[in-house]
């Protein structure tokens, strides 16, 4: 990039950072028979961004074709996140999303897909027993696999699936002056951070960005005012909404690392930064009372 164009780049970047925190990820393949199961499977079990709620939420990383496959069967990596380190706690709520959203589907199987991993976590308890007592283990595929008899047979497992530490809730906000950039440049950033191994967009392009404080604590976190649009008026000089921004998007990104976290976040902010009518880049950030890690935005082009 040259000089000129980083000077143009940066001053479209606020001056902040992205607070984010320490997570848990487990990363899988789920395999079908065929490609809408396939679909079904992967975005039902990660529909639901749920840390803020206390539950696992997920997103998918890649498609893959047969030949990345254990199994030789079309595939999708997904990963699942948590927010603190409560493997039992994890262990249950990625059981539900396992059972009620992949198990269900016709033909399916799950695989451990885990990069340096730094425990298992032992699928028997929580999925295996599914199987009311007839489950039983076989190698399988080069794998120890649980094998979970069900109606149409049978829902197969690797017993164990590894788990490491990430980073959770990275994320840039793209202030837009129409309302059509609001999809068109997302939708770009979304097409090239799914080509970075190891991250998620939980969220895809997020239309609520949140606060931690809330008058309202058993909701949990609430609207982050000053950047609500139709709130300017009211607030007055408390917005923080430039001028000729009617709109203010987010994407969240996770990360197993800060390697692919921080090109992910770079290749997005410069996909959305393509459309013209969007104005400014800035992020989400609350002094550190979320987390304990800062991705200064204009750093992530030094």
């Amino acid at each position: 990039m040259s000089l000129q164009k980083l000077s143009v780049l940066k001053s479209k970047l606020d001056d902040t950072y992205a607070e984010a925190f320490t997570g848990i990820c487990c990363r899988v393949i789920i395999t079908a028979d065929d490609g809408e199961t396939l679909k079904r499977a992967a975005y039902d079990a990660t529909a639901t961004p749920g840390t803020v709620i206390g539950r696992v939420e997920g997103g998918i990383e890649s498609w893959l074709d047969e030949k990345e496959t254990p199994d030789g069967r079309m595939g999708v990596i997904v990963q699942f996140w948590y927010d603190n380190e409560d493997i039992e706690k994890f262990d249950v709520e990625l059981s539900y999303r396992i059972r009620q959203d992949v198990l269900v589907k016709p033909f399916t199987r799950v695989f451990d897909a885990s990069i340096n991993p730094e425990g298992y976590i032992d699928t028997m308890k929580q999925v295996g027993h599914c199987g009311d007592g007839f489950e039983w283990e076989e190698k399988l595929y080069g794998r120890d696999m649980i094998v979970v008899p069900i109606a149409i047979p049978d829902f197969i497992i690797q017993r164990k699936l590894g788990y490491s530490k990430g980073i959770m809730g990275a994320n840039f906000w793209y202030m837009c002056r129409t309302k059509d950039s609001v999809l068109n440049a997302g939708r770009k950033a979304l097409k090239v951070i799914e080509k970075v191994e190891g991250v998620i967009t939980p969220f895809d392009i997020c239309s609520a960005a949140s606060k931690p404080e809330t008058n309202y604590p058993w909701i949990g976190p609430t609207t982050n005012h000053p950047y609500c649009p139709s709130l300017k008026s009211v607030l007055k000089e408390e917005s923080k909404i430039p001028d000729n921004v009617g709109y203010v998007p987010e994407i969240v990104i996770n990360g197993i690392n800060a390697e692919a976290l921080e090109e992910a976040m770079r290749e997005g902010i410069l996909a959305v930064l393509e459309d013209e009518d969007v104005l400014m880049v800035s992020a989400g950030n609350y002094e550190g009372q979320l987390g304990d890690h800062k991705i200064y935005l204009r750093a992530l082009f030094s």
